[in-house]
């Protein structure tokens, strides 16, 4: 569709603590084959979808997000997008457009709902170039290895003050550390842990 020509890509790079609102979250959008970050402050029951999903870790029973894209899947419905369409009173707004292959449908959403979704479905995320002009901050690209480690690098960068004692567990602790957490339920801090132990393995 011409009119969504210059429309920019974006994808999960990761989260951090927000230092702007107590109890909340940063989730950091990365512009696709560019430099710029939007730092999108989420609420902690979202961060916790996301960060399970970004660390792949499976819980027990089906999380929201988990049980509305296999809904829309068992009645064949797929989520074809995300658009990140406006910014105004430092809130972001979404939309999601879903279709049956026959119907297309947009519906509104937050912002942080609409990412848990496209996170479990692979559907690509949008924003205007106004939008990343007013919220994005430029991240320094580094130059040694190839693009695909810059990612893996930012994460690393954001999460590496979350943790420092846990730094210190051999993996074995940690991965029954882990399996502790997720059996209580604690998939915020059991992401955490799991994000130490895929460092720590990349470094042997």
């Amino acid at each position: 569709m011409a009119e969504n020509d210059d429309r920019v890509r974006l994808k999960v790079m990761g989260l951090s603590y927000s230092q702007i609102q107590a109890g909340a979250y940063a989730l950091i959008l990365a512009q696709v084959g560019g430099p710029y970050r939007i730092p999108v402050v989420i609420g902690a029951a979202e961060a916790q979808s996301i960060a399970l999903k970004m660390e792949s870790i499976t819980p027990p029973r089906p999380m929201t997000h988990d049980i509305f894209v296999s809904f829309a899947h068992a009645f064949g419905v797929k989520l074809e997008e995300v658009f990140i369409y406006k910014f105004e009173d430092g809130i972001f707004s979404s939309e999601m457009t879903f279709s049956d292959g026959e119907r297309t449908v947009t519906i509104d959403s937050r912002t942080s709902d609409a990412i848990a979704i496209a996170m479990r479905t692979g559907a690509p995320i949008f924003t205007t170039p106004e939008i990343l002009d007013e919220t994005g901050f430029e991240m320094e690209i580094k130059e040694e290895g190839d693009g695909d480690h810059e990612p893996d690098s930012e994460e690393d960068s954001m999460t590496a003050n979350r943790e420092p004692r846990l730094e210190n567990y051999a993996i074995e602790e940690l991965e029954k550390t882990l399996q502790k957490l997720i059996e209580r339920e604690e998939y915020e801090e059991a992401a955490r842990v799991a994000d130490i132990i895929k460092r720590k393995r990349g470094e042997q």
